[in-house]
């Protein structure tokens, strides 16, 4: 792989995760807004992906490593 390969693939990442950082973070101010509690953020759409992503990366991480 070439390094531009390997920096657009890299770019593409924080991009991503920063779009769904974005996105958290306006539902957890509407909801804040709204009243819900603390909890009610993470049952949308991105607080589930940020929960999944939360478990699933360390375990990935782990595996890879130990594969």
């Amino acid at each position: 792989m070439t390094l531009l390969t390997q920096i657009l693939k890299m770019i593409a990442v924080l991009a991503a995760a920063a779009l769904l950082g974005n996105w958290f973070l306006s539902e957890l101010r509407a909801a804040r807004r709204s009243g819900k509690p603390w909890f009610a953020v993470y049952l949308t759409v991105p607080g589930i992906l940020v929960v999944v992503a939360a478990v699933l990366l360390p375990i990935a991480a782990w595996y890879f490593k130990h594969r």
